[in-house]
């Protein structure tokens, strides 16, 4: 008997990757074109401190996923990569904010 392969149908991962990273850029452009004014800071902690508590809690959920979807590893797998991309762009941003 053959199996079908069934994509991972699951799109609020990449939506999430993406929008983060969006908003997160669109918060740091602010900052470094206002000389590092730090009310630009004070309004992008909040969205910070949201994006990680919620990127973890998907990170959780995909990593379930992989343990108990065995068959479609490939596509969770590529969903945990494209969400763990944003980790070190958010770290660059840090690093320029830090030094500035």
């Amino acid at each position: 008997m053959k199996t079908i392969h069934k994509p991972f149908e699951e799109k609020q991962s990449l939506e999430l990757a993406i929008g983060t990273f969006i908003i997160s850029t669109l918060l740091f452009i602010p900052y470094i074109l206002s000389n590092g004014n730090a009310m630009v800071l004070v309004i992008a902690w909040p969205f910070a401190l949201a994006g990680i508590i919620v990127n973890t809690i998907m990170f959780f959920h995909l990593m379930e996923k992989f343990i108990h979807l065995p068959q479609q590893r490939k596509d969770i797998g590529m969903k945990i990569l494209i969400l763990l991309s944003n980790i070190p762009i958010i770290f660059f941003y840090y690093l320029i904010v830090m030094k500035s």
